[in-house]
């Protein structure tokens, strides 16, 4: 048996392990997990496409808790080898296919850079940038009524004050994170922000330095791999269409409404 991903590309993580396997070629056959339809929201409405989708066939949610026990994407199962967790899958991919030096690099100091944006950004851009679809699409979406926009605001306030410190302490004037090449750590940063800008928070607008950084990260793995990557989250409204049973918005709302205080 060959390399398995377990994906649902609504997923930050999810994306930045796709990108990087077909960026680098990367033989693997694509589980495609869809947790809202499968776990949580059951089944969508027939609804008309847009642009073509990864072709994954059905979804494979009861797979992945054969190989990640907490029923969580992403999952890696190679041959009998499973492995959970985005970062040690990315880590796992790069050792084993032995993908170009600028990803992780071998040169100490480069890779420690890599791992200290990795370590600071789940405390930091992770912590804020998914709100902004909870709080727009999705607890709308179980609850039946919006938001206050102050929540929104307070999220964004958070995110602007991790978006500077982005720009300043990790950026600054080079063209990507750790210098003159693409890594790890710019895959996980951009596929995180651009959660944001599929519910219609472009927090891209006014920042021209991120905009450029945006843009060549782009330019790296092409375009065409980073919107298909993000299709999904791009037309995240259409989730709105979705039929929820009555009895489960009751349960889910008020632990959906904790997650954001």
């Amino acid at each position: 048996m060959g390399l398995e991903l377990y994906l649902d590309l609504l997923s930050q993580p999810c994306r930045s392990i796709y990108i990087f396997a077909r960026s680098n070629n990367i033989p693997f056959e694509f589980k495609h997990v869809e947790l809202f339809k499968d776990s949580v929201l059951g089944k969508r409405p027939a609804a008309g496409s847009g642009a073509e989708q990864p072709r994954a066939g059905p979804s494979n949610s009861q797979g992945t808790g054969k190989v990640n026990l907490l029923k969580k994407v992403p999952a890696l199962k190679d041959g009998d080898f499973t492995l959970a967790e985005c970062t040690a899958i990315l880590l796992y991919l790069s050792r084993k296919y032995n993908t170009p030096d600028h990803w992780y690099p071998s040169d100490i100091q480069k890779r420690a850079q890599v791992d200290e944006y990795l370590s600071w950004h789940h405390a930091n851009i992770r912590a804020n940038a998914p709100k902004t679809m909870w709080i727009k699409v999705l607890i709308p979406l179980f609850t039946g009524q919006p938001l206050p926009s102050e929540k929104l605001q307070e999220v964004m306030e958070g995110l602007s004050t991790s978006l500077k410190q982005f720009e300043e302490r990790f950026l600054q004037d080079k063209a990507f994170i750790i210098g003159s090449e693409i890594s790890l750590a710019d895959l996980v940063a951009i596929v995180e922000l651009m959660q944001p800008v599929g519910v219609g928070c472009d927090i891209f607008e006014d920042r021209p330095r991120l905009m450029e950084w945006r843009r060549r990260v782009e330019d790296a793995v092409g375009k065409e791999l980073f919107f298909q990557a993000h299709e999904m989250i791009l037309n995240i409204k259409e989730l709105s269409n979705i039929q929820i049973d009555p009895q489960l918005k009751e349960q889910l709302a008020p632990v959906l409404m904790k997650m954001l205080k």
